[in-house]
């Protein structure tokens, strides 16, 4: 790297960084609220991680995804799951073209920067599987013929905490392939007002057009690069190991946190710490990210679910107990 290049850096970084932070407010011109969640996208965005949302119908989950693409100018889609929907409806088929007698392959909505999978657990693990497979190889593979997805590319699942009839649950182990796991939650009074009010003025969800690209998948790459070179001293990765072996020794949990699972911590509390300023990487930014990356990779015992224990409870619990560095 030349000497011009080494000066750049962390010009471009800085500016990256503000135009990243930039993001919640022109968010919050469409969304009331959700500060935390939209953090948690841009967290996922820069860890090039898939995030599973999850709150009750009504809490602007899609605007949310929706809004946070238009201002970063990233390419959008979104998939409605159902029971009968098909892999190829995901990831794209074959079609046969009559006028060159030739099959032509048909891009599905993966083809993208950010999609929406909407309700994923409406629809069967054949399909969920086939999109788990894009995210994890971040390519679709027809006929033995690779094609490789647009970067960045992040799924943006949601679903619904409260109606399991039809649904068909995610495996543990396809849990593990999201980085975050962000909980929506209803607003408080105020908000809720304020949501009321926009509407009453004649806000329309369904346009977008007072939301402005502040950022871009160019400030993404620059925050990308800067993140992977911020410091983890190895007190620190002491730590986060530790917390995540507390998970498997814990006799409330039957499944502990995989060392997936541990880079996933280290990826997300890096890129936190990056957002907030700082090069290097604290306990208080391991523990901030803690629940959100780790409370889909734990599973409850059924005589601890029976008691009232969650996975966040249980989370905090061990946070508590296993010792901080100096």
């Amino acid at each position: 790297m030349s000497f011009d290049e080494t000066y750049r850096a962390p010009q471009q970084a800085d500016a990256a960084r503000e135009a990243l932070s930039a993001l919640r407010a022109e968010v919050s011109k469409a969304v009331v609220g959700q500060d935390a969640v939209v953090t948690g996208l841009v967290i996922a965005l820069l860890c090039r991680g898939h995030v599973l949302l999850e709150g009750v119908p009504g809490v602007a989950k899609t605007l949310m995804v929706r809004t946070l693409a238009a201002a970063l100018a990233l390419d959008f889609k979104r998939v409605q799951f159902t029971p009968d929907l098909m892999p190829g409806d995901v990831t794209g088929s074959l079609v046969y073209d009559t006028k060159t007698a030739e099959f032509e392959f048909r891009e599905g909505p993966v083809f993208t920067n950010l999609l929406l999978a909407d309700e994923i657990n409406r629809t069967p693990p054949k399909t969920q599987a086939a999109l788990l497979e894009s995210m994890e190889e971040r390519q679709v593979s027809v006929e033995g013929t690779a094609r490789a997805l647009p970067d960045p590319f992040v799924v943006c699942a949601t679903q619904n905490p409260v109606e399991y009839e039809g649904t068909y649950q995610l495996p543990e182990a396809q849990l593990d392939r999201f980085l975050l796991k962000l909980t929506v939650p209803l607003p408080p009074r105020e908000q809720e007002i304020a949501v009321l009010e926009r509407h009453a003025r004649g806000f329309d969800p369904r346009d977008l057009s007072q939301v402005k690209a502040v950022a871009s998948a160019a400030d993404l790459a620059a925050g990308r690069e800067a993140v992977a070179a911020v410091h983890v001293a190895p007190e620190v990765l002491g730590y986060i190991v530790d917390v995540v072996r507390a998970t498997r020794n814990s006799p409330s949990l039957q499944l502990g946190v995989s060392p997936r699972g541990a880079t996933a911590l280290l990826a997300s509390s890096r890129a936190w710490a990056w957002l907030s300023g700082r090069s290097y990487v604290t306990p208080d930014d391991v523990k901030a990210l803690a629940r959100p990356t780790l409370r889909h990779r734990v599973q409850l015992r059924p005589e601890a679910e029976l008691e009232g224990a969650t996975a966040d409870g249980l989370l905090d619990g061990i946070l508590a107990s296993v010792p901080v560095p100096r």
